[in-house]
This record gives C-alpha cells, structure tokens and sequence, in this order.
C-alpha cells in the first residue's frame, strides 16, 4: 500500500520547505510518508513491489519491464547523484512534478492538461525559477521563420511542417500561436483529413525560446492562454488522424507537444530531454500528462530528475515511439 499521508510528522521531515524531499529506498525500506520515494535495486533481482507505492523504480537489470528503469551497474551512483541535484536544487518543483504525476493517472487528459497549467502557473511565480532565471544566459535561439508553420495538402493528407530551421523550430509564443491555428483548422475540418506533423532543419524542435522565460507578468492569464492554446490537447482531439515525424532534438515542449499523437514515428537521430526541474519548473506544455501516458509516470519522473537523454531505441522500447525509421 502506498504510504499513510496521515503521518504528518514523518511527511513534514521530506517537506520540500525543509530541503530535498527525494528519499533513496532499499528493497524492503519503508517508504516515509511525503517522500518523492526511488527505490533503487542496485542487485538487479526486481524485487516484487507495489509501484503504486512509488514514484521511480529504479533497477540495474538490462531492459526491465515497465515501470522499472534500467541503469548500467556503472552508471548506477553518478545518475543517483545527477538526481538528487535537481532535487535538492529544485525541491518544490521536483515534490510538485511527482505529486502531479501521481494525480494525473486518475484524471481525464483535459483534467490533467488544466492542472499541470495551475501547477507551472504556481512555480513561474516561485524562488525556484527566479535564481534560474538570475543566474540564466536567455540569449534568443535565433531568427523565427515567417510564418513559423507550413500547411499543405494532398488530397485528403495535411502536413504540418515547424518551418523556423533557423532557431531550430523553437516554440516561441508565436510557433505554438501558429501551430495551435493549424491543427485547430484540420480538427475542424469536415473531411477530416489525417495529419502529419514534422519539422524542417537538423532537429524537430529544441522547446520554448529561452528569451521568452519569464516575460509572462499575469500568471493566471498566461494559465488560460495555455489551457485555451493548448496544441497537445488538440493532436490528443485528433485520435487517429495525427501521425508525428521526429528527428534530432526533442527538447521539453518540443517532445511533449508531438507526444499527444496518436501515431509517433521517429528518425535514428532522435534525442530526448526533459530539462525543466533544473529551471524550477515542470513540463508545461502537456508532458506531464502525454508522456506519462506514453512511458508511464515513474519513468517519466526520472527522466525529468536527471535531464537525461532518451535516443531512439530506448523511446521505442518505452514506447514513447511506435517506430523508427530514416
């Protein structure tokens, strides 16, 4: 079972107010109240747990089955330590990350969509990402294409093409602005045609322009731009007429974004990351509820801990792609 929240001492000694809230297990160690639990099995032996009771299962088994993450022997303790960083560095977004993703699994996708909004909302205007944003080089990621997304149609096939090579198709309020136009018209249309989404230049999308961080002053209207603008949502509405084509970076919103899909598909090149937790945020353009559903939350968690890097196999063997191919 998971652990009582009753225990209100024990919950208040892994506050994210009191510093880390992440808690290292041992098969076999009780998982404190309040904790951001990792149980890691550093033997290999998947031990028969409840993951319910968990929020990341932690193995050095090669390729254990969901929700377990598999890490090589060697690599064990420096990805330990990259995660209680973040933790320590982040505590009130890394407790607010897993909290969501324990909540989101009973919720409807707009639900959960609506409440990531209030949590990254929340952390926006937190201590957290004002010392990223103090200590952060914002530069711009370049020139922006006009206009930044491209549609075309063959028969009854739309293509959605990101069209700002220049600053590696970043989503910038007016890609998302663009792209969410787009996708609202093929949801809309009466033919209903399939879609396929993908992106020119050397990656699919490197996520949101870090020149934009933090210029958002009305955190609530920027609550209902999100939830109003939401593209993940929509690709999500469009069910089996969405198909995705990734290739190179998939950074943040640029992964969350493409993972409402129904149909991923994704080129050798793919890499995938998670860096918000770092910044003192979540995901915030859906991931919390897209990838949770496609790689499950305690992978998912992880992957945001520690920023690490996804490529194609492992996506494919997660099952954040359905295929890969050039």
């Amino acid at each position: 079972m998971p652990p009582d929240p009753s225990d209100l001492l024990e919950a208040d000694a892994f506050s994210p107010l009191s510093g880390s809230p992440l808690a290292l297990l041992e098969p076999g160690d009780p998982v404190p109240a309040g904790a951001v639990a990792v149980l890691v099995d550093r033997d290999g032996v998947l031990p028969p747990v409840d993951p319910a009771c968990y929020d990341v299962l932690v193995t050095t088994r090669a390729a254990p089955p969901a929700p377990w993450v598999g890490v090589p022997p060697e690599r064990l303790e420096a990805q330990l330590a990259a995660v209680c960083q973040t933790a320590a560095h982040s505590p009130i977004a890394t407790a607010m990350l897993a909290r969501l993703l324990r909540l989101g699994e009973g919720l409807a996708f707009d639900t959960a969509l609506e409440l990531e909004s209030l949590a990254y909302s929340a952390l926006l205007g937190g201590g957290e990402f004002d010392r990223w944003l103090a200590g952060a080089e914002r530069k711009s990621s370049g020139e922006q294409s006009l206009p930044p997304v491209r549609y075309d149609r063959d028969g009854d096939a739309v293509t959605l093409t990101l069209a700002s090579p220049g600053n590696r198709n970043a989503m910038t309020a007016a890609m998302r602005d663009a792209l969410w136009e787009a996708l609202a018209n093929v949801l809309e249309d009466p033919s209903l045609p399939g879609l396929t989404l993908r992106a020119e230049g050397r990656c699919f999308s490197t996520g949101g322009d870090l020149a934009e961080f933090g210029s958002a002053r009305d955190l609530a209207a920027a609550h209902v731009i999100r939830t109003r603008r939401s593209c993940a949502g929509l690709l999500h509405r469009l069910e089996g007429r969405a198909t995705v084509r990734l290739h190179g970076a998939c950074i943040g919103s640029g992964i969350e974004v493409p993972a409402a899909a129904a149909r991923r598909i994704a080129a050798p090149d793919l890499v995938v990351q998670l860096p918000e937790l770092r910044m003192g945020l979540i995901p915030g353009a859906g991931g919390t509820v897209t990838l949770a559903r496609a790689v499950g939350r305690h992978r998912l968690l992880w992957c945001a801990l520690g920023a690490f890097r996804i490529g194609a196999a492992q996506a494919l063997d997660w099952g954040l792609i359905h295929a890969i191919e050039l």
